[in-house]
């Protein structure tokens, strides 16, 4: 057992749940920057294998909401995978605590949840291959469209204002007049580069509010690590299930190409470096659409592209207000760290506006693809 398992008391914590009552061995798990996570293996010779998590209070504060939400959704996955697939190896299982809920207190007052462990599956940090990034797409077009019938009015928001680039700005606006870190001078020109695009990344929230694009379930974190895949690298399982709550499908989208078509790191120093890998956008857009072709609106479909061009900029707004007021919530590994992550987001974003026109039409292209070949599949049935 290393350093950090060996803070909690995992004897007497494993004991609240319904885990068959096994011994185990605990190690620390993945390399999560919210929560703790230790894989919990039975000593028993066919024994049930568990993943267990102490929940960030700090971050999440309503942890009854939090796991009413991890309730709903994976149940209401279950029941839908269960008509056409395997429910308990396509979803997470939360495991009961001997209270009755899905989360139990230690003596700390740190609270705690437990799922299955899915054995054979992996995970990637970096997208690199067409099939990889297809998958991908598959994948959380295949959550939005799974959960496109449940009413996002079940759901509370796990962060409140997470993904709303208002508040963002906002608190950006305050960075800028307090100047609590004095480093105002040195970054007028990032500055006025977010303040000049501030009205056009609005945009997706104001059709949200004038009810042009409807609210629903999103995932919200669309890092491509979580997602595991099995050994033939297809897709298995989505993860990470904290911050799905109600949203717009743009985030999703845009915050997976976000990551995926950068061929550089999220912190990359050599903005030269910062080139587009259209091939894995083509292959996203490509597995995302046929997944959600058969609910997508219109406007939705449109605001896709302006999920790709805000999610980097409320990313760069985010950084240069930590910077700002002082690197108070980004761990940073040098003094300038979060001034270069701005810098490197901004970068991305410019890149992204150059190409908008040409991965616009790539969207557009996929989806009149898929709409020509399903009206060809019912002509040839009704034929």
């Amino acid at each position: 057992m290393d350093n950090r398992a060996a803070a909690y008391n995992f004897a007497d914590i494993i004991a609240q749940f319904n885990t068959g009552g096994s011994e185990f061995e605990v190690k620390t798990f993945g390399s999560g920057h919210i929560n703790d996570t230790f894989i919990i293996k039975s000593k028993a010779k066919n024994g049930a294998d568990f993943l267990l998590q102490k929940i960030n209070q700090f971050v999440f504060k309503d942890i009854d909401s939090l796991m009413n939400n991890m309730v709903y959704v994976t149940n209401h996955l279950k029941q839908k995978i269960a008509k056409t697939g395997n429910p308990e190896k396509e979803v997470l299982t939360l495991i009961k605590c001997n209270n009755g809920k899905y989360y139990c207190q230690d003596a700390q007052g740190d609270y705690w949840r437990m799922t299955n462990f899915l054995h054979n599956t992996k995970s990637y940090d970096l997208v690199t291959n067409i099939k990889q990034a297809q998958q991908g797409g598959v994948a959380f077009g295949r959550f939005q469209n799974l959960l496109c019938d449940l009413h996002p009015d079940l759901l509370e928001s796990t962060i409140p204002d997470f993904l709303n680039i208002e508040k963002r700005l906002n608190d950006f606006n305050s960075a800028i007049k307090n100047n609590s870190a004095q480093r105002l001078s040195s970054v007028t020109e990032e500055i006025e580069f977010l303040l000049s695009r501030a009205d056009s990344m609005n945009e997706i929230l104001q059709q949200g509010k004038a009810g042009i694009l409807p609210l629903r379930i999103t995932h919200n974190d669309t890092k491509f690590n979580n997602i595991l895949l099995d050994q033939a690298d297809e897709i298995q399982c989505v993860i990470d299930l904290d911050t799905v709550m109600p949203g717009y499908v743009a985030y999703d989208f845009g915050d997976a190409i976000r990551s995926i078509i950068n061929m550089a790191p999220e912190d990359e120093k050599n903005l030269d470096a910062i080139q587009l890998n259209i091939p894995l956008f083509e292959a996203f857009a490509k597995g995302y659409l046929s997944q959600t072709i058969s609910f997508l609106t219109e406007a939705e479909l449109k605001s896709l592209m302006m999920g790709v061009l805000l999610l980097p900029y409320m990313q760069a707004v985010r950084f240069l207000t930590d910077y700002l007021e002082g690197d108070v919530y980004y761990k940073t590994q040098f003094p300038e760290h979060n001034l270069q992550r701005t810098r490197a987001q901004i970068q991305l974003l410019k890149m992204l506006e150059m190409s908008k026109e040409k991965l616009s039409g790539i969207i557009q292209n996929e989806w009149l693809n898929l709409k020509n070949t399903s009206k060809t599949g019912a002509e040839m049935i009704a034929g």
